[in-house]
């Protein structure tokens, strides 16, 4: 039987946990089983110690399986794309709808912008009378219907990590690999997604600023959502200029 003080005393210790402790930690955070504390020193001993490629696949599986899981019955593939977030990136808006035009179908569930960067969401609230706040059977219906939606995570999709990120930022663990591709993935495949391309942006209008730190994210990234069953792939992208 799991339990936050032992979950925690492990991960301290840098041992590897199981797919039973990541479950039991996942779902005392959309519960509310697992104290504000407990959150920030999970996140904080992630962040030293790291989970491993099998520890990403259990916290994304975890985390999205804590909330409502899209299922799709369309005649075209339901596929997405992610940036990881730049200055002036847009490419979201012209992509989803173009993507529809050429018959798949795009449950884009977007962020906000992480340190300096705009989110797509950032750009989209900036639009009066945009609504963001989408339950997930009304997405499924304007997928459905138009052949994509940019909406933000309900209270619905993922609220384990919506508990942890909020955690994470003041506890000054945002930048943490594990944790960014956790949370990134967990309402992505929450979409019920077939395939995903990432970009991962580079550079002094990036979160990323170096080529390492954005190859590390990217591969992280790409291994742990196919190791959770989502076909993807990944780009490198210079953001040293802002895109628009």
């Amino acid at each position: 039987m799991s339990d936050a003080r032992t979950i925690l005393t492990k991960l301290r210790q840098g041992e590897q946990l199981s797919k039973a402790d990541v479950f039991w930690f996942a779902e005392g955070l959309a519960t509310g089983v697992v104290s504000d504390a407990q959150a920030g020193a999970f996140a904080m001993a992630v962040c030293q110690q790291g989970l491993g490629e099998a520890g990403r696949v259990h916290l994304t599986n975890a985390m999205r399986e804590t909330g409502h899981v899209m299922q799709w019955r369309l005649d075209g593939p339901v596929i997405d794309k992610h940036s990881t977030g730049g200055v002036g990136d847009c490419v979201s808006l012209l992509l989803a709808p173009a993507l529809a035009a050429c018959g798949a179908f795009v449950p884009m569930i977007t962020g906000r912008g992480l340190g300096h960067t705009g989110g797509t969401l950032d750009k989209l609230e900036a639009i009066p009378g945009y609504n963001t706040d989408v339950s997930p059977d009304d997405l499924q219906d304007i997928v459905a219907d138009i052949g994509c939606a940019i909406v933000g995570a309900s209270a619905e999709i993922a609220p384990a990590d919506k508990r942890l990120y909020a955690v994470r930022d003041v506890t000054g663990t945002v930048a943490s690999i594990d944790l960014i591709t956790a949370s990134i993935l967990s309402k992505k495949l929450a979409a019920g997604l077939e395939a995903l391309v990432l970009d991962v942006k580079v550079g002094s209008g990036a979160f990323m600023g170096t080529d390492a730190e954005a190859m590390s994210l990217a591969q992280a990234l790409v291994a742990t959502a196919q190791g959770a069953g989502c076909m993807t792939t990944a780009l490198v992208t210079d953001m040293s200029q802002p895109l628009a």
